[in-house]
């Protein structure tokens, strides 16, 4: 049979359609892969458990358990000088002796008149017991003894005063006064300090007046001793508020049986108000917050899971965890601004800083 030439075109477009179509067909039929984003890169820091304190810094001034000027209370010409300059002294030891002499013979006089006044009332009484006497010379001569007998007692105080003793056990500083000098009632001769324990007064605002107590520990640094730490406890507070500088005071003393610490040293003081053992922990750096609550991304199964804590003390740059996380969980310390609730994430090595 022959095929006219206007058919012979339509013949092979209708054969190319019909090999190329049942193709396309079947790849129009094949299922399409979403891919989703990729992972987030993150650092992670785990949960720990360690002591946690609350601490609140304030300066003060060291000062002497006890501190005095040693002082006479009877003029007098120095006959004895019975201590030496800056060294450790008992209670009850010799510092100082006034020239007694005038005192001892005041005090014998004194003893010789009571001695005259004993031996006039005893004739007085006796003779008004006779019935010779009057009761007014009887009254007379036992007033003349008592006058005498407390004269007794002032002179043997004045020749007590002559001699000057430590009040109490410590360390002596530098004499003011020469042997030969004459010195007047409150003359300064020397000051006496016990630095065993030192003191040390300081202020801390008025807001922490309730986490405020005795018994409280202290730590002590002073710039003579760089690096080392001085362990006290509170042992007083001041009941009155300064007005003024709305802070309250407080007193604690500090051990110092090497005598390294001396009255007068500038210290910086840590007083510890809360302590507290077995803490969760994380780096602060891991927090942020919404609103008013605190959250972190906790990592599990290779997701950032966004978990809300409730924060207690902080530690440094560790913040206490006290609801929301448990130990050994793992949170985004950095990346985390990237991520989302469930955003898949990858952890990465911590970068050194």
């Amino acid at each position: 049979m022959t095929i006219k030439p206007a058919i012979v075109p339509l013949l092979i477009a209708t054969a190319t359609l019909a090999a190329i179509g049942p193709g396309s067909a079947a790849d129009d039929k094949k299922p399409v892969t979403v891919q989703g984003p990729p992972p987030t890169s993150v650092e992670v820091a785990m949960v720990t458990t360690g002591n946690v304190t609350a601490t609140i810094t304030a300066v003060g001034t060291l000062q002497a358990d006890e501190s005095v000027v040693i002082r006479p209370e009877i003029a007098g010409r120095i006959a004895q000088v019975a201590f030496s300059e800056g060294q450790p002294v008992e209670a009850g030891a010799l510092l100082l002796r006034l020239d007694d002499s005038i005192a001892r013979a005041e005090l014998d006089q004194a003893e010789a008149d009571l001695s005259l006044a004993k031996s006039n009332y005893d004739r007085a009484l006796d003779i008004f017991r006779k019935g010779s006497g009057s009761a007014r010379s009887r009254d007379e001569s036992l007033a003349a003894l008592q006058a005498d007998t407390a004269r007794v007692a002032l002179a043997h105080a004045k020749l007590e005063k002559t001699r000057i003793v430590a009040p109490f056990s410590g360390l002596l500083g530098l004499r003011q006064v020469s042997v030969g000098e004459y010195v007047t009632p409150g003359q300064a001769i020397v000051n006496l300090e016990d630095v065993d324990p030192v003191k040390v007064d300081f202020r801390v605002p008025e807001i922490f007046l309730a986490r405020l107590r005795t018994g409280q520990p202290i730590q002590v640094q002073v710039d003579a001793y760089r690096g080392e730490v001085f362990e006290g406890e509170v042992y007083a507070l001041d009941p009155r508020i300064d007005a003024q500088g709305r802070s309250v005071a407080l007193r604690a003393r500090i051990a110092n049986r090497e005598g390294k610490l001396r009255p007068g040293l500038f210290a910086r003081v840590s007083l510890v108000t809360e302590q507290r053992s077995d803490a969760l922990l994380i780096p602060e750096q891991a927090i942020f917050a919404r609103g008013a609550e605190s959250f972190v991304y906790v990592v599990r199964e290779d997701k950032a899971m966004l978990t809300p804590i409730a924060l207690g003390l902080r530690q440094g740059v560790q913040v206490e965890v006290v609801k929301g996380l448990n130990g050994g969980d793992q949170v985004v310390s950095a990346g985390h601004l990237k991520l989302r609730d469930g955003a898949p994430v990858r952890v990465v090595p911590a970068q050194d800083s």
